[in-house]
């Protein structure tokens, strides 16, 4: 019996997933009537009354003692786990033994992690993530929860099925000369012709990678790209096989294949670059896989009856990864299946990206401030080796002009500024004072607002995105590539040995992630 719930400070339901067994005991537990039938709304109403004492519980206690309880079991030994993220609380549920405390810990980080691939740095702002994950309109919230509960779903399938998955790890398949020819030949063909193309809509390959399964084959990135990180690049093959779901079976692999394969060869890459001091909502966060038993099942409410329309081949993703400018940076992200199993992965630089650096770059000076004022350093605007927020003054307010003329929605951006400067730069005001803190708040919230502005997934048009025959010509010619070769990597990716052949992983450690390259 399994729930994973998401609510924020007033108690209200802003994503949930139930097994069959939970939503079965909400239904014994809370009966509803024949005239309100089963619907999401009475279920999602006897969610938030069995919730509601527990979240009202955390407010009290952050509230008068700037703590929380972070888990603790029933009576008929049910574990909870909770987690508060801002002003977002997630609680993780398991009553039949299956999960342990550090699983539901897992899922929580799952659940996190996906909120930021989709959303962004909109999941810093709690009244903007609250619109996201509960948008008003009921059809558009179920595809949403409908959406997200599959990831999960998904996870759950590769964790039981992929041991990469299982053990955290990015899983490559290697073989010296093909893999070389596919890197070659995704820089000097495929992506210099698609960025060298004036039908690419402003939009430029940065990342292009193929895989097998869930196997890395090929992976290349332009020079003036960002590493990809590890945890960005687990979280995009889970999005791909939700997409393009494998069929594994470990069975039907034939033994020829088997006995001419030699041993497996582990490896660490090199650790990722040591953390700025910065806003990143992830940076203190441990592993965020590993965290539903495969046995789940999607509760049978009235989400299980919503069917998730067949998506347009041509249109991209929009996902924040990230980069050395910025922690979440928006990335549109394309999907080519080649052939059932083997899939194409394009993540190219979108117009206006410089705006998410600009807002990213005001927004950690704000939260600086916010930190320091809190600590009781009143009376100075500036951080150690980052100039005062007096000295950006002129230029967030060349920005703020710059954005009204582009038809983003700066009005309330404006008046929090306003707001801002009256209390820290005039002679009436307050100063650089803890009298300073809603207003710095508040600038926080409206950045954020701009940045969803112009980079939240509706906001895609269909122009902004590379042109079709640009992504029919990319799959003809990696599929011309690996014709010849295609048979013998679906069987090879299907190879897989026992877990005792892994080195020990250290689960705190995600930037170092372990990787198994299975020799072809």
């Amino acid at each position: 019996m399994k729930c994973l719930l998401v609510a924020n400070e007033s108690a209200e339901v802003l994503f949930y997933w139930t097994d069959n067994e939970f939503e079965q005991r909400i239904q014994d537990q809370y009966v509803v009537s024949q005239e309100e039938g089963e619907g999401l709304p009475a279920f999602e109403d006897s969610i938030n009354t069995l919730f509601a004492p527990i979240i009202i519980s955390c407010s009290t206690m952050v509230d008068r003692l700037g703590d929380n309880y972070t888990s603790f079991n029933t009576e008929n030994n049910h574990i909870y786990v909770l987690h508060q993220f801002e002003e977002c609380l997630y609680i993780a549920v398991n009553g039949d033994g299956d999960e342990t405390e550090e699983d539901l810990k897992r899922k929580i980080y799952v659940m996190k992690k996906l909120t930021e691939i989709m959303f962004g740095m909109v999941t810093l702002s709690g009244a903007l993530l609250r619109k996201e994950l509960r948008p008003q309109e009921t059809e558009q919230r179920n595809r949403l929860w409908k959406k997200l509960q599959s990831l999960l779903e998904t996870y759950s399938r590769l964790q039981q099925h992929d041991q990469s998955f299982l053990v955290e790890a990015v899983e490559r398949l290697i073989h010296p000369t093909l893999c070389e020819q596919c890197i070659e030949f995704l820089e000097r063909r495929l992506v210099q012709q698609i960025n060298s193309n004036m039908d690419r809509a402003g939009e430029e390959v940065l990342h292009a990678f193929i895989l097998v399964h869930t196997k890395l084959l090929a992976f290349y990135s332009s020079r003036n790209a960002s590493s990809l990180n590890p945890s960005d690049l687990l979280a995009l093959i889970i999005l791909v096989q939700d997409l393009y779901p494998s069929n594994i079976d470990q069975d039907d692999t034939p033994e020829e294949f088997e006995s001419s394969s030699v041993p497996d060869v582990f490896y660490t890459p090199e650790p990722s670059p040591p953390e700025r001091e910065s806003v990143r909502p992830r940076g203190d966060s441990p592993p965020v896989f590993q965290f539903v038993d495969p046995d789940v099942q999607m509760a049978e409410d009235s989400l299980k009856t919503l069917e998730v329309p067949t998506p347009d081949p041509s249109a991209p993703f929009r996902v924040f990864l990230e980069a050395k400018e910025c922690p979440m940076m928006p990335h549109s992200m394309y999907c080519l299946s080649l052939w059932p199993g083997i899939t194409l992965v394009l993540l190219t630089k979108i117009p206006n990206s410089h705006v998410a650096i600009s807002v990213y770059y005001f927004l950690e000076a704000f939260v600086k401030l916010e930190k320091r004022l809190c600590e009781g350093h009143e009376g100075s605007a500036a951080t150690r080796g980052q100039p005062s927020v007096q000295e950006q003054r002129g230029r967030l307010e060349k920005l703020i002009k710059a954005w009204a003329s582009m038809d983003i929605q700066t009005s309330h951006l404006q008046n929090v500024w306003t707001d801002f400067k009256g209390k820290a730069f005039t002679r009436s005001g307050s100063g650089f004072t803890r009298d300073l803190l809603p207003s710095c708040r508040n600038m926080k919230t409206q950045l954020c607002s701009v940045y969803r502005q112009f980079f939240a997934a509706e906001c895609m048009g269909s122009s902004q995105r590379l042109a079709p025959h640009l992504q029919e010509r990319a799959l003809n010619m990696v599929q011309e590539k690996l014709m010849d070769w295609k048979d013998f990597l679906l069987v090879k990716s299907k190879r897989n040995i026992t877990m005792v052949s892994y080195p020990f992983f250290n689960i705190e450690s995600f930037g170092s992630v372990v990787a198994r390259k299975a020799s072809i």
